[in-house]
């Protein structure tokens, strides 16, 4: 069967990728986390926990690659092999069948293959709600922004007062009031900022790990 290596390097390359652009734009990146610094750890801690999701989706393939590896050449190692997870339905099908001589039927095979099928459904579903919670934790961190900015500029235009008719005064005043709902747009714009960058890393990584369980599946 075919090395599952090259969607890992695919995906080891593209991080890199990210890496330098991050390292590129370090300080207003670094400014944009500072803004809200409590949603967006949040957000980088999800997308930590979907790359390692990912990654594994590709990595769980090679004991399985080898055990059926082992299986179709007939060596004597399959019996002390590591069972394996997403090809459990195959094997036990298989138990007790000699390799030279074994069928399946095609209702049999049918079954074998939606159980391994599902298996592997359930680990993309899991790696789309994380895409999905990063997009969610986004808006999430925007829409608190937000509101917070509302606040703010609610307080500062009821706290002008024009009646002693010194506008240097009242301007110097919302010019000062002005400094928190900025703080309010930081917070929200920062959010989406760092959300909808991690889907998108988040998107190619499942769109790899996709092929391979594919391909996997396919051969």
């Amino acid at each position: 069967m075919s090395n599952m290596r090259y969607y890992l390097l695919l995906m080891v390359l593209y991080l890199g990728i990210v890496a330098g652009v991050f390292a590129l734009l370090y300080t207003p990146l670094r400014s944009a986390f500072m803004a809200n610094w409590g949603f967006n750890s949040l957000i980088l801690a999800a997308l930590a926990i979907g790359i390692f999701l990912n990654f594994s989706r590709v990595l769980i393939l090679e004991p399985e690659i080898k055990w059926i590896g082992i299986f179709r050449t007939g060596q004597s190692g399959l019996s002390v092999a590591v069972r394996p997870r997403l090809l459990r339905p195959l094997a036990k099908a298989l138990e007790g069948l000699h390799r030279d001589r074994f069928s399946l039927s095609a209702l049999s095979l049918r079954t074998v293959l939606e159980g391994i099928r599902g298996r592997l459904d359930e680990s993309r579903e899991i790696s789309r709600y994380m895409i999905g919670l990063l997009v969610f934790l986004g808006l999430l961190g925007t829409f608190w922004g937000l509101l917070g900015t509302i606040a703010a500029v609610s307080n500062v235009v009821s706290g002008l007062d024009v009646g002693n008719r010194d506008f240097a005064l009242v301007f110097t005043t919302l010019k000062a009031g002005l400094q928190e709902p900025l703080q309010g747009m930081g917070t929200a714009f920062s959010s989406s900022l760092f959300g909808l960058g991690g889907s998108l890393i988040l998107g190619f990584l499942d769109i790899q790990a996709n092929h391979a369980q594919n391909r996997f599946f396919n051969e």
